[in-house]
């Protein structure tokens, strides 16, 4: 199953963040979701999956935003992960900006009972 994919209609196809569908799962993407601009950048090197999301420069996304995005570039069944690092291992280049990460090759990512969750 390849659960990764990027919603080439919303590609940025001009400019500096430019990438084309040759790029493949890298680029960058514009796209509105309940009336706010999303910013999202997409690649899938390094043996993982990732998408930053952010949707302007004084917030955070919200839960039920990052749930949509999830849905725009994964299949509704792969298990996604947002990962809080311990301090020492924390980056922060942009301040209101959160990523959503997949392991690829790993098989499947460990998930707690779902009567925990």
């Amino acid at each position: 199953m390849n659960a990764f994919r990027v919603p080439n209609q919303f590609r940025i196809k001009k400019g500096a963040l430019s990438s084309t569908d040759a790029d493949g799962n890298n680029g960058a993407f514009l796209f509105f979701y309940q009336g706010i601009q999303f910013f999202c950048i997409a690649s899938d090197g390094g043996d993982w999956e990732h998408v930053s999301v952010s949707i302007d420069r004084k917030r955070t996304p919200s839960w039920e935003q990052m749930c949509f995005v999830k849905d725009l570039f994964w299949e509704s069944e792969a298990c996604v992960i947002q990962y809080h690092p311990p301090l020492s291992r924390y980056v922060n280049n942009m301040e209101f900006c959160l990523h959503l990460w997949r392991p690829i090759d790993c098989g499947e990512i460990p998930f707690p009972p779902t009567w925990m969750v």
